[in-house]
């Protein structure tokens, strides 16, 4: 039975339909599996097996296009096409080793070149029967494979065909691959289209059957193994998340360790500070005050500022209560006295503080909470405002609320920084600057806020214009008759108002060595510079760039720099890098003075040419020690430079000259030359210029001038020649 309108048996289309569908379930299974190499085979095959149905259904057709022989040749291409396939394909599908030959050489030789040989003598002949008869070959080549595919299998399985899957193998592939093989054979005898059709689909069904079985045996272990993965990975998960939450809960308990010996020692600290603090104020009300004492003072002062605001960092992040906010505080007197208390330390600093202050407001709140906050808020004011700026505090009443408003005009706070500035410890710099504190004020102004049920905000544009406004807003109090107002409880060390100190320094004197001290801690600079004067001239920079500018001033080079590392502007780091890198300053010893302690940091002073590295807190005379002990060296390296500058000069002329080095000598003594005058005047002698002479002796080229004019007149000379004369100094 015929397909109406063509020469196709309705079995052939059936098998085309139901292969049509097995090849578009193939198509899809390779876009979701584009690694599975065996389902690119499969769709080769199952298209082949398409084109061979349709090409032997259709044809021969005399509807069609082409004549009797192209169309034979192309129906009878198509059964050969697809037998050439399938070595290759049972040979990469299935593994089969043994099948090389045939996918490689054996086709070509059995199957396709009887293939061409056929359609040559049916072209020429036109007797198909005749053509034919060629397929003997053909034939006897499919019990080759036949015979081939046995002994693969055998060979895949080790000879062990008891195995259910090699039987299985064995059995499918025979029944699949037998008929397509001899399909000469079929062709030959001329059974007809639907035994051919029915004879190679099905034994292709059967190889499909197994390859679907395969697929789903693969799918399941592949879903096994996924679940099994899943479960492994759930049971890490778990593992993971209790190792996550036993080392966060070590951690925890080592960090809640150290931050309970931390605020032990704070609070043990505190008690012999108190003791100091109390003793020294005793003893300075009994005594003269002197400024040793008042620098003990402050800094015992700031000692005690800090431990208090640690420990009170701690004890709100703990929960504890700090301050009794059952108390009534007079807001408005606050403020004042915080006003007239910082305007010696405004004063200082060149700065006016404008004040705007309404009367009789008042909080519920622990009163020295209250001056805790305006204390701290005013104080940051006028640190960090620059000289000649006005500050503006102002406190008024909005409604049943008041604002407290402190606005500088100093640098200001980025924006990025605005919310992290309430975070403890929190500095914007991580460079040290004069008078930084450890980020503890502001976070404690904002836990006391938060205590009040109150809010501060901050307006302020950073870089892109100055200042800063802090506005704190607060439920004003309606007191009753009965209540009384309570007052701050201000211990010593907030009702100290730091003092800006000055460095003092005496007239330069030419018989004593130079040094530059630069240290940003203006009392530590103002001590190492009394102690220095004694026995040095002594000048003092305040960070990396001003040492530099009083470099470039000076008119003499110090002969040895002492630097703290951590400063604003320009680190001593930064600073030594310069130093060590100019030709005019590379030679000037450089001694670290830091409170540092990582040993890395002391390798980093040394290799930027550092001599020594002093940590502090150091003795007085340790350091003096050093300095004198590096000097002696330095100068010893001078006198040695020099020397080996003398002992370039021939022995000759040195025998000609020893006895007008002896009447030079005395010479200079009797003109009253100092010893560096006389080094002077010598290599002004020998014919060195000005800019030779400042190399030679490690000074100024300025300095060198100097000394010149002091030669000149003490000599009282004109010129070179006649200083030379008059010295008797030999030049030849």
């Amino acid at each position: 039975m015929l397909l109406p309108g063509t020469q196709m048996h309705i079995i052939t289309f059936l098998f085309v339909c139901i292969e049509a569908v097995i090849l578009c379930y193939l198509l899809i299974y390779r876009l979701a599996r584009p690694d599975d190499k065996t389902a690119y085979l499969n769709i080769i095959l199952i298209f082949l097996l398409e084109v061979y149905n349709i090409t032997g259904g259709l044809l021969p057709d005399k509807n069609l296009p082409g004549s009797y022989f192209i169309q034979m040749a192309i129906a009878y291409g198509t059964g050969f096409i697809t037998p050439c396939y399938f070595p290759y394909y049972v040979y990469k599908a299935f593994g089969l080793e043994k099948m090389k030959f045939h996918a490689y050489k054996g086709v070509f030789f059995f199957l396709i070149a009887p293939y061409v040989l056929f359609v040559i003598v049916f072209g020429i002949t036109g007797d198909l029967n005749l053509a034919k008869d060629l397929l003997i070959l053909p034939v006897a080549y499919a019990v080759w494979v036949i015979a081939s595919l046995v002994k693969s299998i055998k060979y895949k399985h080790q000879g062990n065909f008891k195995k259910s899957e090699s039987k299985e193998e064995l059995t499918v592939l025979f029944l699949s691959l037998t008929p397509w093989v001899g399909l000469p054979i079929i062709d030959f005898l001329n059974l007809g289209q639907g035994i051919e059709a029915s004879i190679t689909n099905i034994g292709f069904l059967l190889l499909f059957a197994l390859q679907l079985k395969r697929h789903i045996a693969d799918l399941k272990t592949e879903h096994e193994r996924l679940v099994n993965t899943e479960h492994q990975l759930l049971n890490w998960n778990i593992t993971l998340q209790q190792e996550v939450a036993k080392r966060t809960n070590d951690l925890e308990k080592i960090n809640e360790q150290r931050t309970n010996t931390f605020v032990n020692l704070a609070h043990e600290t505190k008690t012999p500070l108190t003791l100091i603090t109390n003793y020294l104020d005793e003893y300075l009300h009994k005594n003269e005050e002197s400024e040793e004492l008042l620098v003990v003072k402050r800094s015992i002062d700031k000692l005690t500022s800090d431990i208090v605001n640690f420990f009170d960092v701690e004890k709100f992040n703990k929960g504890l209560v700090v301050y009794n906010h059952h108390l009534i505080a007079d807001a408005s007197s606050i403020v004042r006295e915080a006003i007239e208390l910082f305007e010696p330390y405004a004063n200082k600093k060149k700065v006016k503080l404008s004040a705007s202050i309404e009367n009789n407001i008042l909080v519920q709140a622990d009163p020295s909470a209250i001056n805790r906050v305006v204390n701290n808020l005013i104080e940051n004011a006028i640190k960090f405002s620059d000289e000649e700026a006005t500050i503006l505090i102002k406190l008024y009443k909005d409604n049943k609320l008041f604002n407290f408003v402190v606005q500088d005009f100093g640098a200001g706070i980025p924006t990025e920084y605005q919310k992290q500035i309430f975070e403890p410890y929190f500095q914007i710099t991580s460079k040290k600057a004069n008078g930084q504190g450890m980020g503890l004020g502001l976070p404690i102004v904002k836990k006391i806020i938060d205590e009040l049920n109150g809010t501060i905000a901050i307006k302020s544009k950073g870089k892109l214009e100055k200042g800063t406004e802090f506005t704190v807003t607060l439920p004003i109090y309606q007191k009753k008759s009965s209540e009384e107002i309570s007052k701050p409880d201000i211990p010593s060390y907030f009702s100290s108002t730091p003092v800006a100190l000055e460095i003092e320094c005496k007239p330069y004197n030419d018989k004593e060595k130079t040094i530059l001290v630069v240290e940003d801690n203006i009392s530590m600079a103002n001590y190492l510079s009394k102690k220095l004067c004694e026995n040095y001239n002594v000048y003092t920079a305040l960070n990396g760039n001003d040492a530099l500018k009083q470099l470039k001033d000076l008119s003499v080079l110090p002969d040895l720099i002492i630097s703290d590392v951590m400063m604003d502007k320009m680190d001593g780091y930064a600073f030594a890098k310069i130093i060590s890198s100019n030709s005019s300053y590379g030679h000037i010893p450089f001694i670290f003075i830091t409170a540092k302690s990582a040993p890395n940091d002391k390798y980093e002073g040394l290799r930027l040419g550092a001599i020594d590295y002093v940590r502090k807190p150091f003795m007085i005379q340790e350091l003096l020690h050093k300095i004198e002990s590096i000097l002696a060296v330095t100068a010893k390296q001078k006198q040695s430079i020099i020397n080996t500058a003398f002992a370039s000069l021939t022995r000759n002329d040195i025998r000609n000259s020893a006895g007008a080095m002896h009447s030079f000598d005395e010479n200079c003594q009797i003109y009253n030359l100092s010893s560096r005058e006389k080094e002077v005047a010598e290599l002004i002698c020998r014919g060195l210029k000005y800019k030779d002479i400042a190399e030679t002796l490690f000074i100024a080229e300025r300095t060198v001038t100097k000394h010149a004019q002091n030669i000149f007149e003490k000599v009282e000379v004109r010129n070179k020649v006649e200083l030379c004369n008059k010295l008797e100094y030999a030049t030849n």
